[in-house]
């Protein structure tokens, strides 16, 4: 049987009208949509413990016999306890399960089940506290999937929809490779893949099939992104002629290095037509402090003196104040107007902006996404400047370039990204790489540390503070609680180890639990912040504006610090587990200080990390170059990081999400994926 990709998903058995606006909301409108709904992580139950070695508090599975029926009672507050003993050659276990009727004829005496629970245990007392279950079979498989799911619609649900498809051994999808292709790269054929991903028999088929899904997504992109250009070449252009640039160079307050002038010269070809006939579409990638905001405000200026109007979108409103304060008195010299939009602003201060925009009085704008609302008209937008662009959607960029007519957009990156990678992964984009700092800026001192050194760095902490600074301490968690037991996708593959897995994941420090800790234990006298992505817009601009201002000593946060806050006086930068971070990620991080005219210090905090992690955080030691490091990463754990930290970045269309291609992890598959995508696509 073909599979119907493009069918409605209510044409599966047991999908209503009700369930069909369910999976709407994770985007899953065809069949296609559902197996193409990787999981996100697996329930690792292949990795089986004694009812003798279980530890409290774990996640694990057991193999156990029946012993006797279950037992039930009621509580107080009519609760249904059902009981079921069990155990194994080390041990009895008490399996508990809570107003599950069905229990009672559920189980067969003598009978052994694979339980995946949570232990609970009082010294010889091992209960399981309503685990899943199954009949015991050497033929169970190691890993169970788990998928992003929505309310009222769980992953266990998608996981029977998902199911009752590819678990029919006549089941075919249609092939979207050419067969050369798959022949000549050695790739599962795409049934089988689809099929591994979601029920694999092994870590190896995990990795098979992530190697397939990938090539698949990146030859799909490739092909996307050179149509996508194709298109956009034979659209409209906002006509711009050459101008003297004399007043700006004369207002910048340094000498411009090298790489600037070679982009700004990059800029304006385009901007005027000397790189052909098509509206710019240009990315600037350069190291954090390397000056890729002069370049936008050179674009800028040029736009205004051909009688444009520019936009520039930032992903915060403390970003988009920090730009602001930088340009507008600048431009305010050229005779330019400069205003900002953001959601702080009164309805009468927006409504001021506004006006200025449709009559043209206002020449530049910087915002937030508030800039794509449609009250937001202009007389004549000729540029569109994101950045940090891949903070937005596709959609919201889009929704900000139709507002002009064939209007230039130039996107900013201050993740480093080697030059041959960021010319395969932006397709539709001209790539400008600034790879040189200007003259006079602090190289930010770095330190790899275990736990034995905790207290001194503490101290360390403790000692800056004293002298007037503030310290940003950052872990990759928010709550510890978080997907217990469950084990992401990128994790697995080949060598994988599931006992040191579960180690590693039990150091993380998480963000909400740490900072609480810090603040009564640590430094109690100190004023410690926390921050993370869960925190709503508002939350997050009120806690890095009370950083900004001097009023916490101590941040701790997840990585939504790596852009949209700026602060000179902050001179160190703790990271917590930072094994678990690539080091383009680690890089941007301790970007975060070094600002100002203190010396700076950033502490990489790591407990027995393996030899190949700690060969990465020596290299952060040792380099301070951006692209240097970030071509060290890319040989040392492929391209995946990078597709992952910019998804949105090199997403083209809404539609085509990268689910498996941040997985990958050998940058020559990815190469090769674009190298066959030209060959397939017609001119």
């Amino acid at each position: 049987m073909t599979v119907d990709m493009s069918a409605d998903v209510k044409r599966l058995s047991g999908v209503g009208p009700a369930v069909a606006v369910k999976l709407g909301k994770l985007g899953i409108n065809t069949v296609g949509d559902l197996l193409c709904h990787f999981p996100r992580a697996y329930e690792f139950r292949g990795n089986v413990k004694t009812v003798a070695s279980a530890e409290d508090g774990e996640t694990a599975s057991f193999i156990l016999t029946v012993m006797a029926p279950p037992t039930s009672a009621k509580t107080r507050t009519g609760l249904t306890i059902f009981k079921l003993p069990a155990g194994d050659g080390t041990g009895g276990c008490t399996v508990t399960f809570f107003n599950q009727n069905y229990i009672r004829s559920a189980f067969t005496v003598g009978a052994s089940y694979r339980f995946y629970g949570k232990v609970n245990r009082r010294g010889r007392t091992v209960e399981l506290s309503s685990p899943v279950y199954e009949p015991y079979s050497d033929k169970l498989l190691p890993l169970f999937p788990v998928y992003p799911a929505t309310e009222g619609f769980g992953s266990a649900r998608i996981n029977r929809l998902i199911s009752a498809i590819i678990d029919r051994p006549d089941t075919v999808l249609p092939e979207n490779l050419p067969d050369e292709v798959i022949q000549a790269e050695g790739l599962m054929d795409r049934t089988d893949a689809v099929r591994a991903i979601h029920h694999p028999a092994s870590l190896e088929q995990i990795s098979e099939a992530k190697r397939r899904l990938a090539f698949e997504e990146l030859f799909i992109f490739a092909k996307n992104a050179r149509s996508r250009k194709k298109k956009i070449s034979s659209g409209p252009r906002a006509e711009m002629s050459p101008c003297d640039c004399t007043p700006f160079r004369e207002m910048m307050r340094f000498e411009p290095t090298a790489a600037q002038k070679r982009v700004m010269n990059e800029i304006y070809s385009d901007l005027t037509g000397k790189n052909g006939k098509a509206p710019m579409r240009r990315m600037v990638s350069g190291d954090v402090g390397s000056g890729k905001t002069v370049c936008a405000q050179f674009s800028a200026y040029v736009a205004c003196e051909n009688g444009y109007q520019t936009a520039l979108m930032v992903p915060t409103e403390i970003l988009a104040k920090q730009h602001y304060d930088d340009t507008a008195p600048l431009f305010a010299m050229l005779g330019k107007r400069v205003r900002l939009l953001t959601g702080e602003l009164t309805q009468k201060e927006k409504n001021a902006v506004y006006a200025e925009l449709q009559s043209g009085e206002c020449d530049v704008v910087i915002g937030t996404h508030a800039l794509i609302y449609d009250k937001v008209v202009f007389k004549n937008l000729g540029l569109v400047i994101c950045d940090e662009q891949h903070r937005f959607g596709v959609s919201q960029r889009e929704a900000l370039l139709k507002k002009g007519n064939g209007a230039h957009m130039l996107v900013m990156s201050a993740t480093p990204i080697p030059r041959t990678l960021a010319l395969v992964l932006f397709g539709d984009l001209d790539v400008s790489v600034i790879d040189e700092l200007p003259p006079g800026r602090r190289t930010v001192r770095t330190a790899y540390r275990d736990e034995s050194s905790r207290d001194a760095v503490y101290a360390f902490i403790r000692d800056q503070v004293d002298q007037g600074r503030q310290a940003y301490i950052v872990c990759p968690g928010v709550e510890e609680t978080e997907d217990d037991g469950l084990i992401p996708i990128e994790a697995l593959g080949e060598g994988f180890n599931a006992e040191s897995y579960d180690r590693e994941m039990k150091r993380r420090k998480a963000a909400v639990n740490y900072a609480e800790t810090l603040c009564t234990d640590v430094f109690p006298n100190l004023r410690v912040g926390y921050l993370h992505g869960r925190m709503k817009s508002s939350e997050k601009t009120a806690v890095m504006g009370a950083f900004e201002r001097g009023e916490l000593d101590i941040l701790v946060s997840t990585t939504v610090i790596e852009v949209g806050i700026n602060v000179p006086n902050a001179t160190v930068m703790l990271i917590e587990d930072a094994e678990n971070f690539g080091l383009s990620q680690l890089h941007q991080l301790r970007g975060r200080v070094g600002r100002g005219k203190y010396a700076s210090y950033c502490i990489l905090m790591a407990d027995s990390p393996g030899q190949a992690a700690e060969s990465r955080l020596k290299m952060m030691e040792r380099e301070s170059n951006g692209y240097k490091i970030a071509e060290f990463d890319l040989k040392q754990r492929g391209p995946g990081d990078f597709i992952r930290e910019n998804d949105e970045k090199i997403r083209q269309h809404g539609a085509l999400k990268l689910r498996m291609a941040g997985a990958l992890d050998d940058a020559r598959l990815l190469y090769r994926a674009f190298e066959w995508a030209e060959k397939y696509t017609e001119d």
